[in-house]
């Protein structure tokens, strides 16, 4: 399977319930005047972001939460660039989710982890 097929097979599977997650497509284009125009969060940025709602406990007045969810999505072959885990640890470091998924289930691992599962 393609990097491009299981990121497609993850976003749907994992786009339920508490999570939502959208394509993050980053590079550059050049306008019709040959202007260069960026898209996507930022170079290195995950394949798929979204969030994860989490409740918080009752101690915290039950409130309920989305937590940053960014999943960089890998063939099982695949290495992640420098830039990349950049972006997946400082995604970690702020209390996000974020993680490599080479499946549908290293996707949903990752995405139950901040459930405490």
């Amino acid at each position: 399977m393609t990097e491009q097929q299981i990121q497609q097979h993850i976003r749907i599977a994992c786009s339920r319930g508490q999570t939502r997650l959208w394509r993050n497509n980053t590079g550059a284009l050049r306008d019709q005047h040959g202007r260069p125009v960026q898209f996507g969060l930022c170079k290195g940025s995950a394949d798929l972001i979204g969030w994860r709602t989490i409740t918080i406990t009752p101690e915290m007045v039950g409130q309920q939460v989305a937590v940053f969810a960014s999943i960089e999505v890998k063939t099982p072959t695949g290495r992640l660039r420098p830039e990349q885990q950049q972006w997946l640890d400082a995604v970690q470091a702020a209390g996000g989710i974020a993680g490599v998924a080479r499946s549908v289930s290293d996707a949903e691992r990752l995405l139950t982890v901040a459930d405490g599962v």
